[in-house]
């Protein structure tokens, strides 16, 4: 039997009690890496992927923190290197916010809302774990979105946080390189996932729309992204950095 590729790794996934954060967490777990859980608000959906990890035989644990706030931040990495000790060699940077709203919509709260977690929260959170990786670099992960490509209306600050994310994975990609941390994206097209059915987006005319453009002809599911989060965490692709990646059947 083969060691399965992330075996004796440490992976950190913030935002993953739900949609491409738990299906990347449990990919991450299934390939080997030990996987923390990060959540905001949804205990309940952390602790169900930390069940379905462990109970496919893999190691999880689930760790509360508001990745926008700085002493969450520091908690979770201390409650990470309590619970699995060592170094930490994977981080996916997958907590994130939309809101859709017009021009003349756009609040000072509105833009703060996305910023501070989609972007501010990304750096500090990436800040903190650089100091937690091994001598051998590691792997980080932003999940990004193809409105970095498509910019639909009414998603001007949104589109703007990711921009900013793909612009950040480029910068840190050479900023790391020397300490062998490599740094890509992945931006994914429409997913249906709880965030989509709550917003009303699955069963909208804007998901007919970007069917009828995609030529893959549909939206896709979280777990058509979380194999992409195994092959950058894994030295599949050891050769590969700031990148980004779209994965949205074909639609640019």
């Amino acid at each position: 039997m083969s060691t399965p590729k992330l075996a004796g790794k440490i992976a950190l996934v913030t935002g993953a009690s739900k949609g491409i954060g738990a299906a990347t967490a449990k990919q991450l777990a299934a390939a080997g890496a030990a996987v923390v859980v990060n959540y905001a608000s949804g205990k309940t959906g952390a602790d169900r992927v930390v069940s379905e990890i462990t109970t496919a035989g893999g190691k999880a644990f689930a760790i509360q923190a508001d990745v926008s706030r700085p002493a969450d931040i520091a908690r979770l990495f201390q409650e990470t290197k309590r619970v699995f000790g060592g170094s930490l060699d994977v981080l996916v940077n997958n907590a994130g916010v939309y809101e859709f709203a017009p021009l003349e919509a756009i609040t000072p709260e509105h833009f703060h809302r996305q910023f501070d977690l989609n972007v501010l929260g990304l750096l500090l959170v990436t800040q903190e774990a650089v100091k937690h990786f091994p001598a051998n670099g590691g792997s980080i992960i932003n999940i990004s979105s193809i409105v970095t490509k498509t910019a639909p209306a009414t998603t001007s600050v949104y589109s703007a946080t990711k921009g900013a994310v793909d612009a950040i994975t480029k910068s840190l990609a050479s900023e790391l390189g020397a300490r062998k941390i490599r740094v890509n994206a992945i931006n994914p097209g429409m997913i249906e996932t709880e965030g989509t059915h709550t917003a009303g987006i699955v069963d909208s005319e804007l998901r007919r729309q970007v069917e009828a453009l995609t030529p893959l002809g549909r939206i896709g599911q979280p777990q058509d992204i979380a194999p992409a989060a195994v092959f950058l965490a894994s030295d599949d692709s050891s050769w590969v950095s700031g990148e980004t990646f779209f994965i949205a059947g074909g639609l640019r």
